[in-house]
């Protein structure tokens, strides 16, 4: 991979990384906000479903955040871009569209058949 790809990569995953800690510092603003008063039982129960829902989804950035690093830290080792189960390139298109990726398409679909056929058991 070339040193303007990397470049490129390493800013497209910082940008990820920066809007993730953005929207969980809302996040944690709202959640601090203590000003949320219901009286009625069914709101009360319809704002902690939306809690609910909400920390689901910092928990999954949570986990990508941590993909991010790694993806970085394979940038700073030269290994970003290389499949880790066959050791041939990924594409810079499957980069694009999935930059903390770390199988081909090609081993990835594998994998996810193999998984597949394992749950039909």
């Amino acid at each position: 991979m070339e040193q303007k790809d990397r470049d490129y990569f390493r800013n497209k995953l910082e940008e990820m990384r920066q809007q993730l800690l953005s929207e969980a510092e809302k996040t944690i603003h709202e959640m601090t906000d203590h000003s949320d008063s219901y009286p009625d039982p069914t709101d009360r129960a319809t704002a902690e479903s939306d809690r609910s829902f909400e920390l689901r989804i910092r928990d999954r950035e949570r986990k990508l955040l941590a993909k991010i690093k790694e993806a970085i830290a394979r940038i700073d080792d030269d290994t970003y871009g290389i499949c880790e189960a066959c050791g041939d390139d990924i594409s810079l298109k499957r980069l694009e569209a999935r930059p903390v990726t770390t199988q081909c398409i090609d081993c990835k679909t594998r994998q996810e058949n193999q998984e597949k056929a394992q749950q039909g058991r």
